[in-house]
């Protein structure tokens, strides 16, 4: 007999202590090809725009600029502001840019509002990698609706986000209340 243990038969029996939280809906930014700094091709905003907006969970699309789903988010209903132009930070939006990035913002916070009723905002952009930047290479805003109550031990705990809404869900509760002005 051998002393080998077999890990499919001896390994799968013994418990770890750990809970598991399935999130399929993550697969597809793990399949993804993961930007370099400067790539526009491999950029995840600029290849959200190729995409119909439910693959890509865009939320509404402007003249200059989009609303997108946060692949990551810290609440349900994370929005990031973009611009369609490939450009790393805030000073680099052309005047019409940032006028229609400030609209966008407002405009995510009211359709938030209307679909889900937040206490606050979080709003915030992160210019740099130092700075926090996850892709520091496209810029955007992030618009995180905040309840009381929302920030709770499991993060800390157990380094879990419970989300209880599916992405393509929220997507399409968020378009429908998406102002129309």
């Amino acid at each position: 007999m051998s002393s080998a243990i077999e890990p499919e038969t001896e390994f799968a029996r013994v418990p770890d202590g750990f809970e598991r939280l399935w999130t399929p809906h993550r697969m597809a930014y793990i399949r993804t090809e993961k930007p370099d700094e400067d790539d526009d091709v491999a950029c995840p905003f600029c290849a959200a725009q190729t995409k119909s907006d439910e693959d890509a969970l865009i939320v509404h699309r402007g003249a200059t600029c989009f609303v997108i789903l946060n692949l990551f988010p810290y609440n349900p209903g994370h929005l990031l502001v973009c611009p369609d132009r490939h450009v790393p930070g805030y000073l680099d939006l052309t005047d019409e840019e940032t006028a229609e990035f400030t609209l966008l913002t407002k405009q995510a916070m009211r359709a938030v509002t209307a679909a889900a009723a937040p206490h606050g905002f979080n709003l915030g952009m992160n210019q740099g990698e130092v700075a926090g930047a996850g892709v520091a290479a496209h810029l955007h805003q992030h618009v995180v609706p905040r309840w009381g109550g929302d920030a709770n031990f499991l993060p800390i705990v157990a380094q879990t986000k419970a989300l209880p809404e599916l992405l393509a869900d929220t997507r399409a509760r968020l378009a429908d209340a998406w102002p129309q002005d």
